[in-house]
């Protein structure tokens, strides 16, 4: 039997939507299930010896809704309470378009998190100003509005700079480092300000928003995020280090296919 390039198209539509169909349903099934705990080395350029080895804890995009209910959220907790790390930081989007409904269920299932040097968060986009941070800071996590933080480690200081997700300027950014530490660790929840911090000599960054792209397809790769410096994991430029977590929950599509949900443990190191 001869194929027409008709029916090979067909065929080859037919095939497509069976397996983005089927791919689909399996990641919904399996998304819960499929958390991953990623250690990675940051090079740090100038980090001082005292802080080598310093792991942060990074948690990002729950979007605690009908779609991520308290268990996975309390199984990311219960994960990165099991790596230990000296500090913990969460990304933002702790909620979906800042449903109000879910905001103290997503600050309570956060509540266990604690750490030596203590637990920070930025907002995302899909957080309010007010409601988020308050539940937050009421669970003894401290919320950086463009603001700074500084802990000490033994007597070397880390400064941490979280930057509202309006914040974009490298201009707005600026006057938030004066007095800063010689070594900062920028928290935004979008990784596009990893071009500011490279403006301004701003070391390493920590963000999310990207969910790694959610669907990742074959050859394609994640459509959804090529706007972004790097979709997840790690990239280096201009003596500056980004990480992009993929993050805990999801948006728009209760569904990831080839990008499961993660909770990162970042070790410093020397760059």
């Amino acid at each position: 039997m001869v194929l027409t390039r008709r029916a090979l198209l067909q065929g080859a539509f037919a095939t497509g939507v069976g397996l983005a169909v089927g791919g689909a349903s399996f990641a919904y099934m399996t998304r819960r299930g499929a958390l991953q705990l990623t250690r990675v080395t940051l090079p740090v350029r100038g980090l001082p010896a005292a802080l080598r080895g310093f792991r942060i804890g990074l948690m990002t995009d729950i979007h605690r809704s009908q779609w991520v209910d308290v268990d996975d959220v309390q199984r990311a907790v219960t994960t990165l309470m099991g790596a230990r790390p000296d500090l913990i930081a969460l990304g933002g989007d702790y909620v979906t378009w800042a449903d109000r409904h879910y905001i103290e269920p997503a600050a309570e299932a956060l509540a266990p998190l604690t750490a030596p040097h203590g637990v920070f968060a930025v907002l995302g986009n899909h957080d309010d100003e007010r409601e988020v941070p308050a539940a937050l800071e009421r669970r003894g996590i401290t919320v950086l509005k463009d603001r700074r933080a500084r802990v000490v480690i033994g007597s070397t200081p880390l400064d941490l700079l979280g930057v509202r997700f309006w914040t974009r300027r490298a201009t707005e950014i600026a006057p938030l480092l004066k007095g800063a530490a010689a070594t900062v660790v920028l928290l935004a929840h979008d990784p596009r300000r990893f071009r500011e911090a490279r403006a301004l000599g701003i070391p390493l960054v920590l963000s999310g928003h990207t969910h790694g792209g959610q669907v990742v397809l074959p050859v394609v790769g994640a459509v959804a995020a090529r706007r972004f410096p790097v979709v997840s994991g790690m990239a280096t430029a201009s003596d500056t280090s980004l990480f992009v977590s993929r993050g805990i929950g999801t948006v728009y599509l209760p569904v990831r296919i080839n990008c499961p949900p993660e909770v990162a443990v970042l070790t410093l190191d020397v760059g």
